[in-house]
């Protein structure tokens, strides 16, 4: 059963960009967050490549547990 998930970044003050991931059921519906930056960063560049280290790690996390 696959749970997909997808890399958010918001910009909740101007200036200040944070990630989400986001995992949602096998439909791709009910999404939840499964993590969230800690502190905010400077830039949306900034923000996207420590999201994607993120996003990363989770599936190397799904992929481990699948053997």
């Amino acid at each position: 059963m696959t749970h997909p998930i997808e890399l958010i970044i918001d910009e909740p003050v101007p200036g200040s960009f944070v990630w989400r991931l986001f995992e949602t059921d096998a439909n791709g519906t009910n999404p939840t967050v499964l993590r969230s930056a800690f502190d905010p960063a400077d830039s949306y560049e900034a923000a996207l490549a420590s999201g994607q280290r993120a996003l990363r790690s989770e599936i190397r996390n799904i992929a481990a547990g699948a053997h």
